[in-house]
């Protein structure tokens, strides 16, 4: 005689055991992700990273020699004075008129030494790098996203060289302006710092329309 629970169908899993196996991250096939599973996939170390390899160096610069030429005439122009002054007036000894010349050509040889290796600008895809100083060196670093303006001003004898001077503002709470003196080729600089943040922009608003 046949046992009548050997006859029974075998308990089926009910649907708590089947969704408690489920992985509840992975969304259903066939169904849209929701805007909460898409953030979570822009904000993933994947993602992260993979912007991270992406970010190149655009530019390289500095302090150029040419934004000197200005202050160099007049450094002349004062010397050629100096000694007129001297020879005209007696008072003025030549030693006095040499030791003038001396300290005016030092002080602007120091400024410009300092200037030119004491101050250097790098701009990636995604970062604007400056750094300061000689001996010791202070680097900051502006995201590109948080610019907000760049606009650039010339005198003159820069617009003749090429040269002048860019001005930086941002949402940086450290740095809400910057301002880099004597860059060469400065319509194109500004130029490209423009174009970068105006790109960065819209790639983040693009991510954003995605979530």
């Amino acid at each position: 005689m046949s046992d009548p629970e050997s006859n029974q169908d075998p308990p089926r899993p009910t649907t708590s055991n089947v969704a408690d196996r489920q992985p509840p991250s992975s969304p259903a096939k066939g169904r849209e992700p929701s805007p909460k599973e898409r953030f979570r996939e822009l904000a993933s170390p994947r993602t992260v990273a993979d912007e991270h390899e992406q970010e190149e160096s655009l530019w390289i610069g500095g302090y150029s020699p040419k934004a000197m030429v200005g202050m160099w005439v007049v450094m002349a122009l004062v010397t050629v004075a100096i000694i007129a002054a001297a020879v005209l007036f007696e008072p003025l000894t030549f030693l006095i008129a040499a030791g003038l010349i001396v300290a005016m050509w030092l002080v602007g040889g120091f400024a410009y030494l300092w200037r030119r290796l004491g101050i250097h600008y790098e701009l990636t895809t995604q970062r604007f790098i400056h750094k300061k100083g000689v001996l010791t060196r202070h680097t900051d670093r502006i995201e590109v996203i948080d610019i907000n303006d760049v606009s650039y001003r010339q005198g003159p004898i820069e617009r003749i060289l090429g040269v002048g001077t860019i001005v930086i503002t941002s949402s940086d709470q450290s740095h809400p302006e910057l301002t880099m003196v004597g860059i060469d080729e400065v319509t194109r600089i500004a130029g490209l710092i423009d174009d970068v943040r105006r790109k960065e922009r819209r790639k983040r608003s693009l991510h954003l329309r995605q979530m």
